[in-house]
């Protein structure tokens, strides 16, 4: 069993898909305790366990022998839900920014010519800034995501999204749109503060 080897070269003749094999099999019951027990769903355990044994394959390398390996591997998932508390906590300010922005806006009721002022602002914009910005707000996709179907960066996504939401902005403005309506991000945007 390999949790219990503990010499330091038991993995140089090994390939590495077997070590990971291998270490896969010994260490998948405890570690999946582990991040089961911290975590509040089925769902968001094996997202926590599976991010925790693709580190390990992309440092297989670097995964210490024997009892070691499932000390470090501890290690891996403790920095994993970390992550993803710190990430649910970043989503649930953005949600409560966002639903006291949209309470503000639906209290006032947009007439329609408005919807179509909207429309054709964003229609006057490039095919990929409304790309973009569809892919943000109608998908839901992240800026992680959209690098993989951009096939670009995150920080290029982060970028163009900028300038997208900035074009968007000054169109608006140019229809007669008050952005303010739209939250204060819109309304820095269209000052260029952002």
């Amino acid at each position: 069993m390999y949790g219990n080897v503990g010499h330091p070269l038991e993995h140089r003749d090994e390939r590495p898909d077997e070590r990971f094999a291998r270490l896969y099999e010994t260490h998948y019951p405890l570690l999946l305790a582990y991040v089961w027990r911290r975590t509040d769903s089925p769902d968001d355990a094996a997202d926590a366990l599976a991010e925790t044994f693709v580190t390990a394959w992309r440092k297989i390398d670097d995964v210490p022998p024997g009892e070691q390996a499932r000390l470090w591997l501890y290690g891996v998932a403790r920095r994993v839900l970390a992550n993803h508390r710190r990430g649910a906590a970043r989503r649930t300010e953005l949600a409560a920014r966002l639903r006291a922005e949209l309470t503000v806006w639906s209290e006032e009721e947009p007439a329609d010519d408005e919807f179509d002022a909207v429309r054709e602002a964003f229609a006057r914009l490039r095919p990929g800034d409304r790309e973009l910005l569809s892919l943000i707000g109608w998908e839901n996709l992240g800026t992680d995501e959209i690098s993989v179907v951009f096939g670009c960066s995150r920080a290029q996504v982060r970028l163009r999204l900028h300038r997208a939401r900035k074009r968007l902005a000054r169109e608006l403005d140019l229809a007669g749109v008050d952005v303010s309506r739209y939250g204060a991000r819109a309304a820095t945007l269209l000052r260029g503060e952002q």
